[in-house]
């Protein structure tokens, strides 16, 4: 069975004024797209194609070899994706409350702490990348990664990522990452999914990828 682009959890327009239809039109429908075509052509004919693209990810961060390296990037790229729509929800952003709310200020110091961090780490990250809150044990973590890596590969119980590659908000924001990640954090980071991740912890392993 092949995988599948999954469909994003809201409407294109779902987003606007702060991601655009036409944003969501090229990032999701052409270059997420990509990467599943691409994975789903890399693993035909092969026994990967029976693996879950979790375990894809899992299995091959870090191994050698052109190939393995070409099939980790692809199916990391969509993991990542996938993350990157069910981390957003239209009318979202602001402060968390509850358990997400007490660590940010035992973790941080608060949530003003957390948001000037995570925004130093976006625009600390050189090139393409992501940015993403993390949970080990009691704590949270901001950290960076480049390119398809991402800290699930690592094992990490992951909250929420940003996605900071300049196609994910070029259209809208030029060469502003800064305005970008204010406004993710300000109108459209889904609390409520963090808080169901770090609930649900290991294992969660959302999002998967459709299969055909």
């Amino acid at each position: 069975m092949a995988f599948q682009l999954k469909p994003l959890p809201y409407a294109e327009n779902a987003l606007e004024p702060h991601i655009s239809a036409r944003t969501l039109q090229f990032h999701h429908g052409k270059h997420h797209k990509s990467y599943v075509d691409k994975l789903n052509e890399l693993v035909a004919g092969t026994p990967l194609e029976k693996k879950s693209l979790h375990e894809l990810v899992r299995d091959l961060a870090g191994q050698r070899g052109a190939r393995p390296k070409k099939i980790f990037n692809n199916a990391g790229q969509v993991w990542n994706h996938d993350f990157f729509w069910e981390s957003m929800v239209p009318n979202g952003g602001g402060q968390p409350d509850g358990a997400l709310a007490h660590l940010l200020e035992t973790s941080f110091g608060g949530y003003d702490a957390f948001k000037d961090l995570f925004k130093k780490t976006a625009m600390d990250q050189f090139g393409s990348g992501w940015v993403w809150l993390t949970a080990e044990g009691d704590r949270l973590q901001v950290v960076s990664t480049a390119n398809a890596m991402s800290p699930m590969a690592e094992g990490k119980v992951t909250l929420i990522g940003c996605d900071v590659w300049e196609h994910a908000y070029y259209l809208d924001y030029q060469n502003r990452r800064d305005s970008f990640v204010d406004t993710f954090l300000a109108h459209l980071v889904s609390w409520d999914a963090a808080a169901a991740r770090l609930k649900g912890g290991e294992s969660k392993e959302a999002p998967h990828a459709l299969r055909a």
